[in-house]
């Protein structure tokens, strides 16, 4: 079905652990604010990881695939959980993130690094850094060493070895930097490029092309940082950034350091975007220690849901409505058990969606 400009059509992954109770709240806290702008979602429950292993006997139906296709946008809580450890690898419940990601054709993770004035305490670094910080990291997602040739173990003694293989084509490093100037555009137009071109030659080509594409954007401001400065950067002065780019393995390892520097992790949303149907989900994982307690923090999973209003369904105010709900509970006050702290007001998932909806209509 085609939505129009009053109804859009999501695909819901609940998955596994706390998925689906996260998922239940960012579905109640966009409908309340939809609904407000006169917008109608239509909701479509699919399975995938450890929930579609145990109906289906694989962690990411063709049905799934094909209704994600069909969607204006995915929403997904979380997949996985020991239950599944013992799976045949080849159908592990994570398979159903690849599987989605080649499928969909979602070459690109947007990571957001938002610090709530609210939460400054929480973050590691001392408050006068973390100040101000707001930034997104833009990864490469399908290319790069992760999806390079590799060879396992062999040989014998001193002489035993293995190897993986970088590559990166034009085409891939392009779209991405693509995506990176765009990003840049809709936010304070700059763009810190991340490589290691003093070492590694596809980051010399990545390089090259950012190069390029500085020119062809000039109202974009466009810097380069090797990712070991970089990775020093963020935790010295983390309100540099506004746009960071970089590879697969790059942005693997930086989006966790961007993470742990917000001090709270069950709030950071992301979108995996491409040339089809983007998915949106928290970065947390599936908690399965606290799932079905009904205590999960949801409010990763409902600025996920904003992202997607911004990026994939055309309902910026949408979005920004959402956004300083959040914003507003958090002043309030109101906190899931995670990041409770003296003086504050505890409240389970029901609760904080409760919480954010009243701030919206």
């Amino acid at each position: 079905m085609g939505a129009t400009d009053t109804e859009k059509h999501v695909v819901v992954i609940g998955g596994d652990g706390i998925g689906h109770e996260i998922i239940d709240a960012a579905r109640r806290v966009l409908d309340a604010a939809a609904g407000k702008h006169g917008v109608t979602i239509t909701w479509e429950e699919q399975k995938a990881g450890g929930e579609a292993i145990d109906a289906f006997g694989e962690p990411l139906p063709q049905q799934t695939i094909d209704a994600c296709r069909a969607a204006d946008a995915v929403l997904l809580g979380a997949v996985g959980g020991p239950k599944w450890d013992n799976v045949d690898p080849a159908i592990r419940p994570e398979k159903a993130i690849l599987g989605l990601r080649k499928a969909l054709g979602l070459f690109c993770n947007l990571r957001p690094v938002k610090i709530f004035p609210a939460l400054q305490a929480y973050s590691p670094l001392k408050q006068e850094l973390v100040s101000g910080v707001d930034f997104v990291i833009v990864r490469e997602l399908t290319g790069g060493i992760y999806f390079g040739e590799r060879e396992e173990a062999h040989g014998e003694g001193p002489n035993e070895q293995a190897w993986d293989k970088e590559t990166y084509s034009r085409y891939e490093i392009e779209r991405i930097m693509d995506v990176a100037m765009e990003t840049a555009r809709r936010r304070r137009g700059k763009v810190t490029s991340v490589d290691k071109a003093n070492v590694l030659a596809a980051s010399r080509l990545w390089r090259k092309i950012s190069g390029e594409k500085a020119a062809a954007n000039p109202d974009i401001t466009v810097d380069n940082l090797y990712v070991d400065n970089t990775a020093m950067q963020l935790v010295v002065n983390p309100a540099q950034f506004d746009v960071i780019v970089t590879s697969n393995l790059f942005g693997d390892i930086l989006s966790d350091e961007g993470a742990v520097i917000s001090g709270s992790i069950g709030l950071l949303p992301s979108a995996s975007m491409g040339t089809g149907t983007a998915l949106y989900e928290p970065i947390h994982g599936s908690a399965p220690d606290i799932a079905g307690k009904g205590i999960a923090n949801p409010l990763g999973t409902i600025l996920s849901a904003a992202m997607m209003c911004r990026h994939s369904l055309e309902l910026p105010a949408v979005a920004d409505d959402i956004e300083a709900a959040v914003t507003a509970v958090l002043e309030a006050g109101i906190r899931t058990g995670d990041i409770w702290k003296e003086g504050c007001t505890k409240v389970n998932t029901t609760g904080m969606a409760d919480a954010v909806i009243e701030r919206i209509v």
